[in-house]
């Protein structure tokens, strides 16, 4: 994907912890505020839900096996639910 250069200006107190918050993560400065506009736009918060989905579809019969559900939340065998 192509960069465009975008340039800020934060007072010293915000650059301070912007430096300090993506070292803490291991991350560049840049990196870290792109992931921060990711998740304020909704991307990552879908991205999640996307790779919970297919976890879910992955190891639904494992779930289904542990917990005795028909694959729809409802106890195997029952049709309507836990009462």
């Amino acid at each position: 994907m192509a960069k465009t250069q975008l340039n800020v200006r934060v007072d010293e107190g915000t650059a301070r912890a912007a430096r300090e918050r993506a070292l803490a993560r291991g991350m560049s400065v840049n990196r870290y505020i792109e992931e921060l506009v990711k998740q304020d736009t909704g991307e990552v918060g879908q991205t999640f839900v996307e790779a919970a989905a297919d976890f879910m579809k992955q190891y639904e019969s494992v779930f289904a096996e542990e917990f005795g559900t028909d694959g729809e939340g409802r106890e195997a065998g029952r049709g309507e639910g836990r009462h």
